[in-house]
This record gives structure tokens, sequence and C-alpha cells, in this order.
């Protein structure tokens, strides 16, 4: 998923989840809000308004929150607080989609939180996001991914408990044991999408999606016998460390891609690429 935009607005961040607008996540204690600019006006108006309806009067089968959804509250700007943002706008992008295609989202990316930083809380960490896409997806199937991505994480002792998120129905979070620690330590959080988030977007009711989030630092403190999330991110990390640990890079170009950079390369050999 294309995640370089650390900047989103509420409407993506939280409306467009059936998070409500009075939702303590949304508070300034919990979420960094911009100053300036302080807002965005750039939404799909069709879209916001069946947001807007869902959330005051309900719909797909809901009966909303029954509050006075404002505009001005959506179009606040902020750090975004999860890669979700993002997985709500590629899924209204593939609703919009002439015919439904089973798809599957990825991504590893910064995320904000204005939280208090301890052993095991950061206020900028990385979140692992992923989003699957198809028809007649179960619980089931979620719990059985799970447990096959963490242990090819070399994440094997977890636990499944029931959550409650506004954007998901059944929602479960993910525990793993830290032998450092001698407690079980949240690593993740998962569920299926409710059909008020999905419905607005213009998805068939028959689409299932399944979807987790989780940091990329707590099953690291787990694989390696860190106690201390401060140890892998921010000015208290061992730069030996940093030195000593390969870089892993992720980059699936085509042919016709990669003989552009380096066609580049050849006529910059002083600047780096980025893509």
């Amino acid at each position: 998923m294309p995640t370089n935009r650390f900047v989103e607005s509420s409407f993506w961040n939280f409306d467009t989840l059936f998070q409500p607008q009075q939702h303590p996540a949304r508070d300034a204690h919990d979420t960094f809000f911009l100053k300036d600019p302080a807002t965005s006006t750039r939404f799909p108006m069709d879209y916001l308004e069946r947001v807007k309806k869902v959330h005051s009067i309900g719909g797909y089968g809901s009966t909303g929150y029954g509050y006075n959804w404002k505009i001005e509250e959506a179009q606040k700007l902020l750090l975004r607080t999860h890669t979700t943002a993002v997985s709500s706008s590629m899924l209204y992008k593939l609703a919009q989609e002439k015919s439904f295609k089973p798809v599957k989202y990825f991504s590893i990316d910064r995320v904000f939180r204005n939280e208090t930083v301890d052993a095991t809380h950061l206020a900028e960490f990385h979140q692992v996001e992923g989003v699957i896409a198809d028809k007649g997806l179960t619980l089931g199937d979620l719990i059985g991914f799970m447990n096959t991505f963490f242990e090819k994480m070399g994440v094997k002792d977890i636990r499944f408990k029931p959550a409650f998120n506004p954007y998901t129905e059944p929602s479960m979070e993910i525990f793993s044991y830290h032998p450092g620690l001698g407690q079980w330590v949240e690593i993740g959080n998962s569920g299926m999408f409710r059909p008020e988030m999905l419905e607005p977007m213009g998805l068939d009711p028959d689409v299932r999606v399944i979807a987790w989030g989780l940091s990329l630092e707590r099953p690291t403190m787990i694989k390696y016998g860190i106690s201390n999330i401060r140890e892998l991110l921010g000015h208290k990390v061992n730069l030996e460390m940093i030195e000593n640990n390969p870089i892993c890079r992720l980059d699936k170009r085509t042919g016709k891609e990669e003989k552009k950079v380096t066609e580049e390369a050849k006529h910059h050999p002083h600047e780096g690429v980025i893509h």
C-alpha cells in the first residue's frame, strides 16, 4: 500500500472507519493534530455524505450512533495514528472499480500516538498492516492466517482475546508471551471490517474484509529478548547494533523499471534514486 502520507485528515483516519467523532482516541491527549495547515477540504463529497449518514442515522442494517456529525471535525489534519487510514482509502478505490476482484494489501510504515513513552510504548513507531478482501471470508480464516503470519516471524506462542474496535466486528487483540518481561504483551489487533465501513464505500454486501495491524517493534522485542522498546527506536538505540545489523530492502520492479533506474544512475552517479 502507498503509505507515504504521514499527514491524514480525520475523515480518512477516523470517520471512514466508523469511529464516532466523540471517541476518546480523537482527543488531543491521544493524537497529534496539526496547527498549520490545520484542515483539509479535499474529500469525495458523495462518499462523505454517506459516511455522515451512517454515523448520524445509520444504514446498511445499522442504527448508527445517533449524533450530529460535523464536517469541521472530519476536516482536521493530524499525524496518522494508524495505517488503517491507508487501508480505508485503498478499499474505497477498490469499490470504484467496475467489478470486484479479491485483493491483498500490505504495508510497513510509521504511525504516531500522543502516548507516554515507557518500556513498551513509543510516540512514534512502525505499524505492520494487512488487509484481505474476498467473498466468503470468516473469522476462522483470520485466525488461521494470523497463526501462520506470526509463526513465520518466529513468534509461535500467541493468544487471541475478544476486543472492541469501532470498525471491526468481531475483533481480536493478539498477545504473545515475553519471557524477559514475564508477561503477555499485546502485539497486534485484528478483526473483520464492519458493513458500516465497507458499504458506504460502494462494496457489495457479500464482500468480507479481514484485517490486522501490529507494532513492528513489539514482536522484535520478543524475538530478540529486548525488554525496553526504546532500545529499538529513538535516541537510546545502540549505534553498534545499527552498524552490525544488515538492511533488508524490499523492492519489486519490472524489467522496464529496472532499466530506467540503471540509466538514471549512469547519468546521475552521485544522486540516490528512491522509489
